[in-house]
């Protein structure tokens, strides 16, 4: 048997010190998806011993451009912190990050909780209080980013940090399947995309999180952050960057790389 809290133990210490390690996989054969879950639920309940609480949680590699640059054929999911959220505009230090990649996506913030068995996406409209507009910044702890699904899930999901937009939208007002997105860096357009993008619509790969989540024993609260997946491939970010998305009917959101 693999021994989860030491393999938890090394992605830690690369967040500690700032130097990603080698691919799990190419250290420790045989894991699984499942062991790589419980791999990253060791990191997260320790974050959560030292001061971090939930905020929410991400699908990541749900589209298709994601998927392709990243070498995998699934989605995952990975935790929120609220030591991860940054406001917007405001200065983010890049220094705190490996190696950040920021990506554009839809958030959805809930208003009331999910319970299960198994929820549809008519059940996460009922309990979504709002859509907006948010950036990922994924990062790494595995070297150049040369991961498959088990390191990323292990790894949190490629998680770094968060910015949240300033203009939350009701679903009623919105088709987040046709909502299209310009993201930008340095005012230069950088990619494009649409919310079909994310398994069809922000809608569907909210279903998806929400039924591996409540499968998985997790709890889905009122308040807690969606975030559903990018909308296009993911965009290296350096100091001094400036990273805009822009959403059709939804606003946009600005993250400052310091």
């Amino acid at each position: 048997m693999s021994d989860f809290d030491g393999l938890a133990a090394v992605l830690l210490d690369a967040y500690a010190t700032g130097k990603p390690v080698a691919p799990l996989t190419g250290t420790e054969g045989g894991l699984t998806i499942d062991d790589a879950y419980a791999i990253q639920q060791v990191q997260i309940a320790s974050r959560i011993a030292s001061g971090a609480a939930i905020a929410g949680y991400k699908v990541g590699l749900t589209s298709e451009p994601m998927r392709r640059q990243f070498g995998v054929d699934e989605p995952d999911f990975g935790h929120l912190l609220t030591d991860m959220a940054h406001a917007a505009d405001a200065p983010i230090r890049i220094r705190q990050f490996l190696q950040p990649r920021a990506e554009p996506e839809i958030a959805l913030v809930l208003g009331s909780p999910l319970r299960g068995p198994r929820v549809s996406v008519s059940d996460i409209v009922a309990a979504t209080a709002y859509a907006v507009p948010a950036i990922e910044i994924i990062d790494s702890r595995i070297e150049g980013w040369k991961i498959g699904i088990v390191d990323t899930i292990a790894d949190n999901a490629s998680s770094g940090g968060f910015v949240i937009g300033q203009s939350p939208r009701p679903l009623d007002r919105l088709d987040l399947s046709l909502t299209g997105c310009v993201l930008r860096r340095n005012g230069r357009i950088a990619a494009t995309g649409a919310g079909a993008a994310v398994l069809g619509s922000p809608l569907q790969a909210a279903t998806w999180l929400a039924n591996v989540l409540l499968g998985r024993g997790a709890m889905l609260e009122a308040g807690h952050i969606i975030l559903t997946g990018s909308i296009t491939a993911a965009i290296p970010v350096a100091a001094g960057d400036a990273v805009t998305a822009s959403f059709d009917r939804l606003g946009s959101v600005t993250a400052l790389f310091d």
